[in-house]
């Protein structure tokens, strides 16, 4: 009876050590691939910040102002004035449809039901 324990309890201990390793390389493989994706995440945040500073870089006042100088000709571009924006009142909004296209009497159908 004690050698049918023993042998259980080795069963259950080499169980347990077969579980432990694969849980442990499982856990280096979620690590590694973990460690890439964060590597990744910083070589595109990096590439954001690139892209960012281009942008700004490009859209600096002074190279716009001589583009549309350059480019007057073709692409008259003024600058935005007041006068250039309408009032709300010339706005032509649509008429709201009526949602009823008869009037109907209340009282004469109440008293026609009542009737009945």
């Amino acid at each position: 009876m004690r050698s049918l324990i023993y042998l259980a309890t080795a069963l259950c201990v080499m169980g347990l050590i077969f579980w432990a390793y694969r849980v442990n390389y499982e856990t280096q493989d979620r690590q590694s691939e973990m460690r890439e994706l964060q590597r990744e995440i910083a070589s595109l945040r990096e590439g954001l910040g690139v892209l960012r500073a281009e942008w700004a870089y490009l859209n600096r006042p002074d190279r716009l102002r001589e583009l549309v100088n350059l480019n007057f000709a073709s692409v008259p571009l003024l600058p935005l004035a007041p006068e250039q924006f309408g009032a709300v009142a010339q706005v032509a909004y649509p008429m709201p449809e009526p949602l009823l296209s008869e009037p109907i009497d209340v009282i004469a159908t109440e008293l026609e039901e009542a009737a009945e």
